[in-house]
């Protein structure tokens, strides 16, 4: 890519869009109650549990251009460690971006921080990229919900609040707090929908060691699962008769396959009046079988 065609996009593009940070609004707030100082990378520490990927993609190529010719537009956040340097709080790509482009250091809003607020300020800060995994939404939502409750919001109001916030309803955001929960096999099969949300969310309900039981077995009969089959699975574990060998047994199961027969149109004119409905011709049908199954020639 030119340096000229990089340049004409950084103008056309705004930075949030280009670095998936939080609203300028939000960056002027931080700004005004933190320390903007250039701080080696080797002393930048990547936030616990951090639930977003950051990966060597295009996107990353584009940036590390960009940070090449430009440096970081747009600091970073992060927080004094205990143990020494500092934890990133928002700016892990941004890091690895400039990582990559042989940088030795980044800007970074340095800000005193507790837990909570830490994590509430990371999943705002990454959680509208377009390019997020269902699984890293529903890790930040869950994330962010255990934060704000710490906070004193309460169940309701944290729910309430985050709605409002993210833009999702109460229900879907409890839907994907639960499926946070799934260990990361089966959430790594609802990010390939290779397993939907409906059945992702039925098996977050049952336990990890019996999670660890689903995975292998249909991994090993190489067999997908239905909504059916989950909340099948769901209705075991409840009652108290889910293992391993009701699974197999379940899944080996030969269910009958639908019939469904149609009649051509012209061949039923040759027997039945125009008058004669969808339900009179059904009638006359199964009546004739009848008859000519009680003289045993079926």
């Amino acid at each position: 890519m030119s340096k000229r065609g990089f340049g004409d996009k950084i103008k056309l593009s705004s930075y949030d869009d280009m670095f998936g940070v939080e609203s300028s609004e939000s960056v002027d707030a931080i700004k005004g109650e933190a320390q903007i100082v250039d701080i080696p990378l080797s002393e930048l520490h990547t936030f616990e549990n951090h639930p977003f990927r950051v990966v060597d993609d295009e996107s990353m190529e584009e940036m590390v251009e960009s940070i090449k010719e430009y440096g970081v537009l747009v600091p970073a956040i992060a927080r004094p460690r205990r143990e020494g340097g500092y934890e990133l709080i928002s700016g892990h790509r941004r890091k690895r971006a400039s990582e990559l482009a042989g940088k030795e250091t980044m800007p970074v809003m340095v800000k005193d921080c507790d837990d909570d607020e830490a994590t509430v300020i990371m999943v705002d800060a990454n959680i509208q990229r377009d390019d997020i995994l269902i699984s890293e939404r529903a890790k930040a939502y869950q994330m962010k919900y255990e934060a704000m409750k710490h906070q004193g919001g309460g169940n309701g109001r944290s729910l309430a609040t985050m709605s409002e916030e993210m833009g999702e309803s109460q229900k879907t955001i409890q839907r994907l707090i639960c499926i946070a929960s799934l260990n990361e096999n089966l959430l790594h099969m609802v990010d390939e929908k290779r397993l939907s949300l409906g059945a992702g969310l039925d098996l977050s309900f049952i336990k990890p060691e019996e999670q660890e039981i689903v995975y292998a077995v249909i991994t090993d009969m190489k067999v997908s699962l239905s909504g059916e089959q989950t909340l099948k699975i769901k209705e075991a574990s409840k009652k108290g008769y889910f293992n391993e060998d009701f699974l197999r047994d379940y899944l080996s199961e030969k269910k009958p396959k639908p019939r469904k027969v149609v009649f051509n149109q012209k061949k039923l004119d040759d027997y039945f009046t125009p008058d004669m409905s969808n339900e009179d011709i059904e009638k006359v049908i199964f009546q004739l079988l009848d008859e000519w199954k009680s003289k045993g020639e079926v």
